[in-house]
Protein backbone atom coordinates (compact mmCIF):
# COMPACT_ATOMS: atom_id res chain seq x y z
CA UNK A 1 0.00 0.00 0.00
CA UNK A 2 1.44 3.38 -0.63
CA UNK A 3 2.61 5.65 2.01
CA UNK A 4 0.97 8.67 0.32
CA UNK A 5 -2.40 7.20 1.90
CA UNK A 6 -1.18 7.39 5.37
CA UNK A 7 -3.02 5.11 6.72
CA UNK A 8 -0.55 4.47 9.56
CA UNK A 9 -1.15 7.92 10.78
CA UNK A 10 -4.89 7.01 11.24
CA UNK A 11 -6.76 5.43 14.90
CA UNK A 12 -7.57 1.95 13.01
CA UNK A 13 -6.64 -1.46 14.22
CA UNK A 14 -5.16 -3.43 12.01
CA UNK A 15 -8.32 -5.22 12.14
CA UNK A 16 -10.29 -2.61 11.25
CA UNK A 17 -8.44 -1.54 8.21
CA UNK A 18 -9.01 -5.23 7.11
CA UNK A 19 -12.69 -4.97 7.70
CA UNK A 20 -12.99 -1.44 5.43
CA UNK A 21 -11.05 -3.05 2.42
CA UNK A 22 -12.92 -6.41 2.37
CA UNK A 23 -15.95 -4.37 2.15
CA UNK A 24 -14.41 -1.96 -0.63
CA UNK A 25 -13.51 -5.30 -2.61
CA UNK A 26 -17.07 -6.42 -2.47
CA UNK A 27 -19.16 -3.39 -3.26
CA UNK A 28 -16.84 -1.69 -6.00
CA UNK A 29 -17.16 -4.29 -8.57
CA UNK A 30 -20.40 -4.27 -8.48
CA UNK A 31 -20.80 -0.70 -8.85
CA UNK A 32 -17.55 -0.62 -11.90
CA UNK A 33 -19.62 -1.65 -14.75
CA UNK A 34 -17.56 0.00 -17.68
CA UNK A 35 -14.25 -2.30 -16.25
CA UNK A 36 -16.21 -5.28 -17.57
CA UNK A 37 -16.70 -4.05 -21.04
CA UNK A 38 -13.59 -2.37 -22.20
CA UNK A 39 -9.83 -3.08 -22.07
CA UNK A 40 -8.18 -2.49 -18.20
CA UNK A 41 -4.47 -1.87 -18.32
CA UNK A 42 -2.80 -1.59 -14.67
CA UNK A 43 -2.73 -0.39 -12.36
CA UNK A 44 0.62 0.89 -12.59
CA UNK A 45 0.81 2.67 -9.65
CA UNK A 46 0.51 6.21 -7.84
CA UNK A 47 3.46 8.02 -9.73
CA UNK A 48 2.44 6.83 -13.41
CA UNK A 49 1.09 10.18 -14.37
CA UNK A 50 0.58 9.50 -18.25
CA UNK A 51 -0.68 7.68 -20.67
CA UNK A 52 1.84 7.43 -23.85
CA UNK A 53 -0.47 8.42 -27.19
CA UNK A 54 1.89 7.30 -29.34
CA UNK A 55 1.27 10.88 -31.91
CA UNK A 56 4.05 13.85 -31.93
CA UNK A 57 3.26 17.64 -31.49
CA UNK A 58 4.02 20.20 -34.84
CA UNK A 59 7.99 21.05 -35.45
CA UNK A 60 9.37 23.72 -33.32
CA UNK A 61 12.70 25.84 -33.73
CA UNK A 62 15.62 24.26 -32.01
CA UNK A 63 18.78 26.14 -30.70
CA UNK A 64 21.11 24.56 -33.85
CA UNK A 65 20.78 25.15 -37.46
CA UNK A 66 19.35 21.58 -39.53
CA UNK A 67 17.83 20.23 -36.32
CA UNK A 68 13.97 19.87 -35.38
CA UNK A 69 12.38 18.97 -32.20
CA UNK A 70 8.63 17.61 -31.25
CA UNK A 71 7.07 17.38 -28.14
CA UNK A 72 5.52 13.71 -27.70
CA UNK A 73 1.43 13.81 -26.88
CA UNK A 74 0.31 11.92 -23.49
CA UNK A 75 -2.76 12.19 -22.04
CA UNK A 76 -2.44 13.04 -18.36
CA UNK A 77 -3.67 10.49 -15.28
CA UNK A 78 -6.92 11.79 -13.59
CA UNK A 79 -6.97 11.18 -9.85
CA UNK A 80 -10.66 10.99 -8.77
CA UNK A 81 -10.88 10.80 -4.52
CA UNK A 82 -14.28 10.29 -2.94
CA UNK A 83 -14.42 11.24 1.01
CA UNK A 84 -16.40 9.66 3.66
CA UNK A 85 -16.28 9.78 7.62
CA UNK A 86 -16.70 6.91 9.77
CA UNK A 87 -17.71 6.71 13.64
CA UNK A 88 -14.52 5.89 15.83
CA UNK A 89 -16.72 3.85 18.49
CA UNK A 90 -17.90 1.74 15.21
CA UNK A 91 -14.53 1.05 14.36
CA UNK A 92 -13.49 0.54 18.10
CA UNK A 93 -16.59 -2.48 17.89
CA UNK A 94 -13.90 -4.23 15.42
CA UNK A 95 -11.83 -4.97 17.79
CA UNK A 96 -14.37 -6.01 20.50
CA UNK A 97 -15.56 -8.79 17.93
CA UNK A 98 -18.73 -6.86 16.22
CA UNK A 99 -20.02 -7.69 13.03
CA UNK A 100 -22.89 -5.30 12.35
CA UNK A 101 -20.30 -2.35 12.04
CA UNK A 102 -21.87 0.95 10.27
CA UNK A 103 -19.84 1.19 6.53
CA UNK A 104 -22.32 2.42 4.82
CA UNK A 105 -20.45 5.82 4.37
CA UNK A 106 -18.31 3.89 2.73
CA UNK A 107 -20.51 1.96 0.36
CA UNK A 108 -22.14 5.17 -0.58
CA UNK A 109 -18.40 6.68 -1.65
CA UNK A 110 -17.84 3.21 -3.88
CA UNK A 111 -20.67 4.05 -5.73
CA UNK A 112 -19.71 7.89 -6.04
CA UNK A 113 -16.47 7.45 -7.25
CA UNK A 114 -17.61 4.39 -9.08
CA UNK A 115 -20.37 6.54 -10.84
CA UNK A 116 -17.42 9.10 -12.13
CA UNK A 117 -14.99 6.19 -13.76
CA UNK A 118 -18.37 5.01 -15.76
CA UNK A 119 -19.40 8.17 -16.51
CA UNK A 120 -15.73 9.00 -17.91
CA UNK A 121 -15.43 6.06 -19.85
CA UNK A 122 -18.90 6.67 -21.90
CA UNK A 123 -19.79 9.84 -21.40
CA UNK A 124 -16.50 11.11 -21.32
CA UNK A 125 -14.52 14.16 -19.47
CA UNK A 126 -13.86 17.72 -21.17
CA UNK A 127 -12.18 18.90 -18.10
CA UNK A 128 -9.22 16.29 -17.77
CA UNK A 129 -9.33 15.61 -21.47
CA UNK A 130 -11.29 12.35 -21.43
CA UNK A 131 -13.60 11.85 -24.61
CA UNK A 132 -16.24 8.64 -23.98
CA UNK A 133 -17.72 6.13 -25.82
CA UNK A 134 -20.65 7.52 -26.81
CA UNK A 135 -19.20 11.45 -27.89
CA UNK A 136 -16.63 9.46 -29.95
CA UNK A 137 -18.77 7.26 -31.84
CA UNK A 138 -19.95 8.47 -35.43
CA UNK A 139 -23.32 6.44 -35.28
CA UNK A 140 -26.69 8.17 -34.46
CA UNK A 141 -27.75 7.28 -31.58
CA UNK A 142 -30.96 5.08 -31.51
CA UNK A 143 -33.73 6.89 -29.36
CA UNK A 144 -36.85 5.90 -27.94
CA UNK A 145 -39.98 6.99 -26.37
CA UNK A 146 -39.27 5.45 -22.92
CA UNK A 147 -41.07 2.31 -23.08
CA UNK A 148 -39.00 -0.53 -22.77
CA UNK A 149 -41.30 -3.20 -24.18
CA UNK A 150 -39.24 -3.29 -27.82
CA UNK A 151 -36.26 -2.38 -26.13
CA UNK A 152 -35.19 -5.71 -27.84
CA UNK A 153 -36.05 -4.37 -31.23
CA UNK A 154 -33.49 -1.42 -30.18
CA UNK A 155 -30.30 -3.40 -29.55
CA UNK A 156 -31.15 -5.61 -32.55
CA UNK A 157 -30.80 -2.20 -34.56
CA UNK A 158 -27.44 -1.09 -32.81
CA UNK A 159 -26.28 -4.53 -33.21
CA UNK A 160 -27.05 -4.36 -37.02
CA UNK A 161 -25.78 -0.89 -37.54
CA UNK A 162 -22.01 -2.14 -35.82
CA UNK A 163 -21.89 -5.47 -37.96
CA UNK A 164 -22.42 -2.99 -40.95
CA UNK A 165 -18.97 -1.31 -40.07
CA UNK A 166 -17.68 -4.44 -39.95
CA UNK A 167 -17.73 -3.91 -36.22
CA UNK A 168 -17.29 -7.69 -34.93
CA UNK A 169 -18.79 -9.61 -31.54
CA UNK A 170 -19.92 -10.87 -28.99
CA UNK A 171 -21.53 -7.75 -28.34
CA UNK A 172 -22.86 -6.18 -24.75
CA UNK A 173 -25.23 -3.52 -23.50
CA UNK A 174 -23.96 -1.36 -20.98
CA UNK A 175 -27.46 0.30 -18.74
CA UNK A 176 -27.78 3.15 -16.57
CA UNK A 177 -29.35 2.11 -12.98
CA UNK A 178 -32.90 3.40 -14.36
CA UNK A 179 -32.99 1.50 -18.02
CA UNK A 180 -31.02 -1.59 -16.39
CA UNK A 181 -34.04 -1.79 -13.57
CA UNK A 182 -37.00 -1.64 -16.84
CA UNK A 183 -35.28 -4.02 -18.62
CA UNK A 184 -34.55 -6.44 -16.23
CA UNK A 185 -38.39 -6.63 -15.08
CA UNK A 186 -40.00 -6.49 -18.19
CA UNK A 187 -41.20 -9.14 -20.49
CA UNK A 188 -43.02 -9.72 -23.87
CA UNK A 189 -46.63 -10.72 -24.37
CA UNK A 190 -46.30 -14.54 -23.41
CA UNK A 191 -43.98 -13.61 -20.35
CA UNK A 192 -40.64 -14.35 -22.01
CA UNK A 193 -38.27 -12.40 -19.95
CA UNK A 194 -36.94 -8.85 -22.19
CA UNK A 195 -33.59 -9.60 -20.39
CA UNK A 196 -32.86 -12.98 -21.99
CA UNK A 197 -34.08 -12.13 -25.26
CA UNK A 198 -31.38 -9.08 -25.20
CA UNK A 199 -28.77 -11.34 -24.51
CA UNK A 200 -29.62 -13.95 -26.72
CA UNK A 201 -29.22 -10.76 -29.40
CA UNK A 202 -25.71 -9.88 -27.93
CA UNK A 203 -24.00 -12.85 -27.36
CA UNK A 204 -22.78 -10.75 -24.29
CA UNK A 205 -23.97 -9.56 -21.12
CA UNK A 206 -26.11 -6.64 -20.02
CA UNK A 207 -24.29 -4.69 -17.64
CA UNK A 208 -25.22 -2.15 -14.59
CA UNK A 209 -23.08 0.48 -15.16
CA UNK A 210 -24.55 3.79 -12.62
CA UNK A 211 -23.15 7.14 -14.02
CA UNK A 212 -24.54 6.31 -17.27
CA UNK A 213 -27.83 7.60 -19.16
CA UNK A 214 -29.45 5.21 -21.57
CA UNK A 215 -27.97 2.22 -22.68
CA UNK A 216 -25.03 1.56 -25.03
CA UNK A 217 -24.26 -1.40 -27.07
CA UNK A 218 -20.82 -1.87 -27.83
CA UNK A 219 -18.22 -4.83 -29.02
CA UNK A 220 -16.49 -6.59 -26.73
CA UNK A 221 -13.85 -8.13 -29.22
CA UNK A 222 -11.00 -6.01 -27.47
CA UNK A 223 -9.23 -3.41 -28.49
CA UNK A 224 -11.21 -0.95 -29.27
CA UNK A 225 -11.19 1.09 -25.67
CA UNK A 226 -8.37 0.88 -23.33
CA UNK A 227 -9.12 2.10 -19.57
CA UNK A 228 -5.51 2.81 -17.97
CA UNK A 229 -5.30 2.84 -14.03
CA UNK A 230 -2.15 4.11 -12.20
CA UNK A 231 -3.14 3.57 -8.01
CA UNK A 232 -6.20 1.27 -8.33
CA UNK A 233 -9.34 1.71 -5.98
CA UNK A 234 -7.79 2.47 -2.21
CA UNK A 235 -8.51 4.00 1.04
CA UNK A 236 -6.48 6.49 2.59
CA UNK A 237 -7.00 8.88 5.59
CA UNK A 238 -7.53 12.13 6.06
CA UNK A 239 -7.70 12.98 9.74
CA UNK A 240 -9.49 12.49 12.88
CA UNK A 241 -11.59 13.57 15.65
CA UNK A 242 -12.90 12.24 18.89
CA UNK A 243 -16.21 11.07 17.55
CA UNK A 244 -15.11 10.20 13.96
CA UNK A 245 -12.21 9.24 11.33
CA UNK A 246 -12.22 11.24 8.01
CA UNK A 247 -11.70 8.86 4.84
CA UNK A 248 -11.55 8.99 1.05
CA UNK A 249 -11.42 6.44 -1.83
CA UNK A 250 -8.94 6.80 -4.00
CA UNK A 251 -7.87 6.47 -7.53
CA UNK A 252 -5.93 7.92 -10.42
CA UNK A 253 -7.03 6.69 -14.17
CA UNK A 254 -7.29 7.79 -18.09
CA UNK A 255 -9.78 6.46 -21.00
CA UNK A 256 -8.89 6.15 -24.72
CA UNK A 257 -10.96 5.21 -27.68
CA UNK A 258 -9.08 3.53 -30.75
CA UNK A 259 -12.67 2.36 -32.80
CA UNK A 260 -14.60 4.94 -32.58
CA UNK A 261 -17.45 3.06 -34.68
CA UNK A 262 -17.55 -0.11 -31.71
CA UNK A 263 -20.90 1.38 -30.21
CA UNK A 264 -24.01 2.53 -30.82
CA UNK A 265 -25.79 4.75 -27.74
CA UNK A 266 -29.49 3.95 -27.19
CA UNK A 267 -31.45 7.60 -25.66
CA UNK A 268 -34.51 8.29 -24.98
CA UNK A 269 -35.53 10.97 -27.45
Amino acid sequence: MSDHLLRHLAPITAEAWQLLDDEAKDRLPVALGARRLVDFSGPHGWAHSATNLGRVGGVVAAPAERVIARTRRVLPLTEVRADFALSREELLGVSRGAIDVDLGPLDEAALRIASVENAAVFEGWDAVGITGIVPASPHEPILHDGAVAAYDDLVASAVATLKRSGVGGPYALALGPADWTAVVEGSDAGGYPLSRRIAELLGGPIEWVPGLAGGVVLSLRGGDYVLEVGEDLSIGYAEHTAESVSLYLEESFSFRVATPEAAVSIRTA
